[in-house]
């Protein structure tokens, strides 16, 4: 599931597919359409203003070569825990913005029926292509709210090059340094999207009861293979500086020589894990495949990798004038675990259900909003 990024936040997966609601653009690329209100299928056009902001960040050359926009759709809903705002203008209305793959494509229909709920009209501009054309809608105001992560904030758009693995201290950081762009961080959910190794279940008592990245030294040099997309095995924060991190030289007859190291593409890695191939395999820590091949994830016992929460993050002016924003949102982040979306993850990518669906059952379940 996870994307390429251009700088920081770990290569964030892609859908392995194509999202369903978007199947008819050509190239698996799309821009979400605009579901103002209404939670039937259907499309609407996009407002002058959303085409002038997609204009200025060089999104609409797409249509150009015949795509346009996807429908958008939302199950109708009722309020739950997530209550009608009473005073709400007549027409109040935000744009909820996301990224096309398959986590961000279920939190964005979530942050979609949230606002909706709560009696927004609603312009769905989630499944935006890449984590850049979403950070320019947020900062250029052509969208009011997305889910982010503190280290792609960090990393990726605020140009720091050292993450910070405490996720409060992490969060607390973007919150501070977005501020000045315009951008007001709500508290962070559990979920934390962030690179792992992982073991499959069945070689665990085999490598003598390994559950800890640092138990990776005790292993004989035999056992120390392991499957990395290419991504990961050259990033200035990836392979290498984990290695060394742990104390184990990479590329060294004594440390992970050059041929215990294999490479795949993203979703193989899983698979070659899961297979035997090799006895470790990069993996992210919300990814449904863990709990499918039922793999395990070992502890990041020297707390390498930067923390990856995700969080609602709202334009500060929209948030100043919706203030009830606030609540609607911190009433959903507590529930979303990496547990959580493992399994709705698993249900998009291996199940094929629609993310609308997906988000909307889940919602119903932890009881934020109800059926109508």
């Amino acid at each position: 599931m996870h994307e390429t990024t251009p700088t920081g936040r770990p290569g964030r997966r892609p859908a392995d597919r194509p999202d369903p609601i978007s199947a008819d653009l050509p190239g698996g690329s799309s821009l979400a359409g605009s579901a103002s209100g209404g939670g039937s299928l259907g499309s609407r056009r996009l407002s002058r203003r959303r085409l002038g902001v997609l204009a200025a960040l060089g999104l609409l050359p797409l249509a150009g070569c015949g795509l346009r926009p996807a429908t958008a759709y939302t199950p109708d809903v009722a309020p739950g825990k997530i209550k009608r705002i009473d005073d709400l203008p007549q027409g109040a209305r935000i744009t909820v913005t996301g990224k096309n793959f398959t986590e961000q494509l279920i939190l964005g229909k979530i942050g979609v029926i949230a606002a909706r709920a709560a009696g927004f009209e609603v312009d769905d501009l989630t499944n935006v292509p890449g984590s850049v054309p979403v950070r320019e809608l947020m900062t250029n105001g052509g969208a009011d709210m997305t889910w982010e992560y503190t280290g792609t904030a960090w990393l990726t758009y605020l140009g720091e090059t050292k993450g910070i693995p405490d996720k409060k201290k992490q969060w607390q950081a973007v919150h501070d340094a977005d501020l000045d762009n315009g951008l007001t961080w709500l508290p962070p959910a559990p979920l934390n999207n962030t690179y792992a190794l992982a073991v499959r279940s069945e070689a665990v008592e085999e490598l003598g009861g390994i559950t800890k990245l640092s138990q990776l030294e005790d292993l004989p040099v035999k056992d120390r293979t392991i499957c990395v997309e290419s991504e990961f095995n050259s990033r200035a924060d990836g392979l290498v500086p984990l290695l060394k991190a742990y104390d184990i030289p990479r590329g060294k007859d004594d440390g992970v020589p050059a041929g215990n190291i294999s490479l795949y593409d993203t979703g193989a890695v899983y698979t070659a894990t899961d297979r035997g191939s090799c006895n470790f395999g990069e993996v992210f820590t919300t990814d449904g495949r863990i709990q499918s091949l039922d793999l395990k994830i070992l502890e990041d016992d020297r707390h390498y990798f930067p923390a990856y929460n995700v969080a609602p993050v709202l334009r500060t002016e929209t948030l100043k004038k919706h203030p009830q924003l606030e609540d609607v949102y911190e009433a959903v982040t507590p529930e979303l675990t990496d547990d959580a979306l493992r399994s709705l993850n698993l249900r998009v990518d291996e199940g094929g259900e629609l993310p609308a669906d997906v988000a909307f059952d889940f919602m119903v379940e932890q009881g934020l909003v109800s059926r109508p």
